[in-house]
């Protein structure tokens, strides 16, 4: 036998056995890529001159979870259930939480997913709902649902919106950053990567959000880097009426609220104020300023 036979006899059956193992630690992998908490919590609202309540809770599944509660400063005035992104924790969120108690009169009840800050257990997709869904239990109990908007950021708007779908109520879901799916997001990132085969977890915005049947308000940064604004544009497209997009001028992925100036804040203070008002087209189509 030559020796090019032996090499390809080789190749031929150790390929399965790369194949599978390569597989079984796709989830280990992916979890890699796609999470990156802290546990250390570095400041709090507290230290940009907000008062809040630690707030822990559980998951159905028993995990223990971690949130801050900062209250409204009138008994009318809306409050945020925030899901945010994949990396760090709350305390990367606190300068955010006073610009928004300041700026929008709003309340937040801001929590982190398992595994993030002191947060227990390690992510998941599943465990993500599962821990907005308790997250929105305990928010209840304090808040009454048409003073609720679910606000999600990057990742966290799939969290948002799979809540949302499931029909729970509240007065409107806010979108800021979104991505189509994270397997059309894997493809864009790696396209000479078999992502098919490798993401395991969904987070499927382009298939729940036409599910929504409350108002609907994306945000998304013109130069956003990582999350194309395409992908809020396709999205905003398959969102149920009332609807509005916001385009943040010379935005980023993580600037969004700094880069926005008075005109994002403006946007923000218009839907929180009146969500079902049906925002002529011309006013609410990507891209017009």
């Amino acid at each position: 036998m030559s020796r090019r036979a032996i090499w390809e006899r080789v190749l031929l059956y150790s390929f399965p056995v790369v194949l599978v193992t390569t597989l079984s630690y796709t989830g280990h992998l992916e979890n890699y890529y796609l999470y990156h908490p802290v546990r250390e919590i570095t400041v709090t609202p507290a230290d940009f001159g907000v008062p809040f309540e630690d707030v822990s809770f559980q998951a159905a599944d028993g995990v223990r979870l971690h949130g801050w509660y900062v209250k409204p400063p009138g008994p009318d005035r809306p409050v945020l259930l925030w899901a945010h992104g994949n990396a760090g924790n709350l305390s990367h969120r606190a300068h955010n939480i006073a610009a928004i108690h300041k700026e929008l009169r709003a309340g937040v009840f801001l929590f982190d997913y398992r595994g993030f800050g002191r947060s227990e257990g390690k992510p998941w997709e599943p465990g993500l709902y599962d821990d907005a869904r308790a997250a929105y239990a305990w928010l209840r109990r304090e808040v009454p649902p048409e003073r609720i908007f679910v606000f999600g950021r990057s990742l966290g708007a799939a969290v948002a919106i799979r809540i949302v779908s499931e029909g729970a109520p509240a007065r409107g879901l806010i979108l800021e950053s979104p991505f189509e799916t994270l397997l059309a997001m894997g493809k864009e990132l790696f396209p000479f990567l078999p992502v098919s085969w490798l993401v395991s977890q969904r987070f499927d915005n382009a298939r729940y959000l036409p599910l929504v049947r409350i108002p609907v308000f994306i945000l998304h940064g013109d130069a956003d880097e990582l999350v194309p604004i395409v992908h809020g544009r396709r999205l905003f497209a398959l969102a149920n009426p009332p609807k509005r997009f916001h385009v943040i001028r010379r935005s980023g992925h993580n600037d969004t609220w700094r880069a926005g100036g008075e005109r994002y804040w403006d946007a923000w203070r218009s839907f929180l104020a009146n969500p079902e008002q049906d925002v002529p087209q011309s006013q609410s189509l990507p891209g017009n300023p």
